[in-house]
Order: structure tokens, then C-alpha cells, then sequence
């Protein structure tokens, strides 16, 4: 079994900043890309940005320059900087992980049970 925890949302005024973090734990052998995606209430979920294991990064346009995704392979860990926060940026943010469990030698995707981040103007 593997879980992803998300800890860090809250509410914040436009333009602070918050600092999401995911914890991949249970029988992992192998944590490949990470990611933070986002469902604002009536909007389908989008991708917010991605990172491989090997550190790529990938960003959606409406984040780039204000958030950093980076992850510490050791801790099986993936963070979410988000500066100059905006009130469009409230969703629920999701972790999501490709991971490879001990004794099946295949990538299963998982998902964070989500962060609720709100923005007030």
C-alpha cells in the first residue's frame, strides 16, 4: 500500500506565498515523476507543474516564474513553492506520484487526497 500526504495549504493574501509539501510512504521501491495539479470549484483539474526524476521541471503558463517544484528523493518528497500568489490561483491542489511498489515491477499512478489553497484579494 503507498500513500501520498499533502500538508501546507491555508489561506493567504494576494500576493503572499505558501510552501505545499507530499510525502510519498508504504512499500515503495521506486518514486518516478511527481507533480502538483489543481481543481478550482466548477473547473476541471489541471496540471500546475511536474518534475521527473531526474529533476526536469515542467510549469503551466499561468505559474511560471512565481511557483518551484522541486523534490528530495531520499524522503520520497515533492514541494510546491507558490510566491506572488493570486486570488485565481484557489483550488484544491493535488500531489500525484508514478511509483513503482516493492516485489511488482511496474509504475502504478498515485494521488494526495488534496491541500485546499485559498487566495483572498
Amino acid at each position: 500500500q503507498v500513500q501520498l500526504v499533502e500538508s501546507g495549504g491555508g489561506l493567504v493574501q494576494a500576493g503572499g506565498s505558501l510552501r505545499l509539501s507530499c510525502v510519498a510512504s508504504g512499500s515503495i521501491d521506486w518514486v518516478g515523476a511527481m507533480g502538483w495539479y489543481r481543481q478550482a470549484p466548477g473547473k476541471q483539474r489541471e496540471q500546475v507543474a511536474t518534475i521527473s526524476s531526474t529533476g526536469s521541471t515542467n510549469y503551466a503558463d499561468s505559474v511560471k516564474g512565481r511557483f518551484t517544484i522541486s523534490r528530495d528523493n531520499a524522503r520520497n518528497t515533492v514541494y510546491l513553492q507558490m510566491n506572488g500568489l493570486k486570488p485565481e490561483d484557489t483550488a484544491v491542489y493535488y500531489c500525484n506520484a508514478d511509483i513503482v511498489r516493492i516485489g511488482i515491477p511496474r509504475y502504478f499512478n498515485s494521488w494526495g487526497q488534496g491541500a485546499q489553497v485559498t487566495v483572498s484579494s
